[in-house]
């Protein structure tokens, strides 16, 4: 098992410039993860002069980027605007495949009032098949999550429900995409978090372990606080042979405390279970 950390609570000092990628970087080998994370937000250019400091940054602190996280939105009701985000997803093929990244995670789009479920799961899987062509050329796994909403969106993901996440899956067999499953959204949503996780556990590349305090509601708590059975999950986990990356989405808002307490936790309870 592999640690690393999707960094919710620094997003915006990243942002606003108070925390550099690097400090991030830093802060996460002191707390003995095997890698960080980034979203695609946070990267905040792809000239060659940018790029070569970030992995010079990266080099120096001895951190590599396991999962760059992405919010494609294959959803849109407008044709032009969906071939505006397949430019977008593919600039962020090209940015991560640059930096060395693993895995890019990806999502259906919004749940646009105007876009019909048939239509837009056609229009999802459509465009999934063209990203994973080019991310194969620049060596790049793709992983399609459970996300609820994402704070780059208007409205909620489209394949939230757990059905309409199921379907697109099932439609994109015959590609390389593999699933970032998530600890918390199926629970965001509403459902039973068990019937996702048996019907996609062949499946999982990764897992963003994730936590919220309600069932039905998103509400941001220190991971192991809230209501998800990370027992549970874990040991079934370990009974289908998973030994990949544990991708902790710290999203508390409580700091470095807050992170700190997360990776306590599901290193405990992983080696618990």
């Amino acid at each position: 098992m592999w640690l690393s950390c999707l960094p919710v609570s620094f997003f915006r000092d990243i942002q606003q410039g108070n925390m550099s990628i690097r400090e991030w970087a830093a802060l996460a080998r002191s707390e003995g993860l095997d890698a960080i994370d980034l979203s695609a937000m946070l990267v905040s250019s792809h000239t060659p002069v940018y790029l070569e400091k970030l992995k010079a940054d990266l080099t120096q602190e001895e951190m590599g980027i396991t999962m760059m996280t992405t919010y494609p939105d294959f959803t849109h009701p407008d044709r032009l605007q969906r071939e505006r985000e397949m430019e977008y997803a593919r600039y962020d093929v090209a940015v991560s495949a640059e930096l060395g990244v693993k895995y890019l995670r990806i999502l259906a789009g919004q749940a646009y009032p105007e876009t019909n479920v048939r239509e837009g799961i056609s229009w999802v899987v459509e465009s999934f098949k063209r990203l994973d062509e080019v991310a194969n050329r620049h060596g790049l796994k793709l992983l399609f999550e459970n996300h609820s909403k994402p704070g780059a969106w208007r409205y909620s993901d489209f394949s939230h429900p757990t059905d309409i996440f199921l379907e697109i899956l099932a439609k994109i067999s015959d590609t390389g995409i593999r699933v970032n499953y998530d600890t918390a959204n199926t629970l965001v949503f509403g459902d039973e978090s068990f019937r996702l996780l048996e019907a996609v556990v062949d499946k999982i590349e990764t897992v963003h372990v994730a936590d919220t305090g309600a069932l039905g509601r998103l509400e941001a708590v220190v991971i192991g606080e809230g209501i998800v059975p990370f027992g549970k999950v874990f040991s079934r986990l370990k009974e289908v042979g998973f030994d990949g990356w544990l991708c902790i989405e710290e999203a508390s808002g409580k700091g470095r405390r807050g992170l700190s307490k997360a990776i306590e936790f599901v290193r405990s309870c992983w080696n618990a279970k």
